[in-house]
């Protein structure tokens, strides 16, 4: 249940930044894309997620083909607003493929990024709305302005449920105290979990946790080489965890997982996303894939029954390497 909205989504969902391509993340295959997101929900990941931004506009258009082949009616679709790159509003959040990319929480603006992702996915509404990233100013627009602006999408049937993303604790009692919020999305890996102090505030008040970068951009899938170098502009690119002597910290923890992917029967990427699950029953781990075979490894993730023992063990052999980085 996706906080108090009475929306059920599957425990794993789809994430599609990387679809959207571009500067961030290469050329795709688009049609692999819409295959890639046709064969998640065949196997029962039916939240989609994207957001305007991804591939400046590229990822929605994407997800609105595959929109088409889908029962919609049985989809959770969420994008997200308040990231723009048509005028002067908001703050400069960052410089990409000549865009003046800018965060903008602005009841105006927000509605045009509604309603521009409606017209380019070709729906008439969607299931939950995140505000992307919040204002760099804290209270340069008031957040009962934007939530007042949401709750009126959502009275006009234009959004289901509303989201936050990229937050901070202050944030999360402002947005509660202006309305209701039902999920927060936030960055949270086996490396990285500065979000899990947002736990205990989202189980108290019945918002749900979606968690993103469970692999750390596919680092924990134990794939990259020792001496890979992210290419400038690329999403990987100044990433903490993949400057080289933290790539070659992680794969040697990675490679003394070997017996776990044997007993367990599975990938890396399986356990770190497991791994993420079982910090609350409160959480969806949102997991991002452009290939059929990605999405197909994914899937199986949760089915492992990763034991308590392992569990601790995992976080134990990641503290380790967190506190030599």
């Amino acid at each position: 249940m996706i906080g108090k909205s009475g929306l059920e989504a599957s425990a794993l969902s789809l994430g599609c930044w990387a679809i959207g391509g571009g500067e961030w993340w290469g050329n795709n295959d688009d049609q692999m894309s819409i295959d890639t997101i046709c064969r998640a929900v065949q196997l029962g990941v039916n939240w989609i997620d994207t957001a305007r931004v991804y591939g400046f506009g590229h990822s929605e258009e994407v997800v609105g083909k595959a929109l088409k082949l889908l029962p919609r009616r049985k989809m959770i679709l969420s994008t997200k607003c308040g990231i723009q790159w048509y005028d002067d509003g908001g703050e400069l959040h960052f410089m990409k493929e000549g865009h003046a990319v800018r965060r903008d929480l602005a009841p105006k603006a927000i509605r045009r990024d509604l309603e521009l992702s409606l017209k380019t996915m070709g729906t008439e509404y969607v299931d939950v709305y995140y505000t992307h990233w919040q204002c760099k100013t804290y209270g340069l627009v008031p957040i009962e302005e934007t939530m007042e602006e949401l709750l009126k999408m959502k009275q006009e049937g234009k959004i289901r449920a509303i989201g936050a993303s990229n937050t901070d604790l202050q944030i999360l009692e402002d947005y509660i105290r202006a309305g209701q919020l039902d999920v927060i999305q936030e960055k949270l890996s086996i490396l990285d979990r500065k979000s899990e102090e947002l736990l205990p505030f989202c189980e108290e008040h019945g918002i749900m946790l979606q968690t993103y970068s469970p692999i750390e951009q596919g680092l924990l899938a134990g794939k990259a080489s020792d001496n890979y170098v992210p290419k400038p502009g690329e999403v990987r690119d100044g990433k903490t965890w993949w400057r080289p002597e933290n790539i070659r910290r992680v794969n040697g923890m990675l490679a003394g997982w070997k017996d776990l992917t044997e007993k367990y029967q599975c990938t890396l990427a399986n356990l770190c996303i497991k791994w993420n699950s079982m910090l609350s029953s409160n959480i969806n781990v949102l997991c991002g894939a452009r290939k059929v075979s990605q999405i197909e490894d994914i899937a199986s993730s949760l089915d492992i029954a990763l034991s308590k023992e392992d569990f601790e063990r995992m976080k134990q052999d990641a503290d380790a390497v967190r506190k030599q980085q």
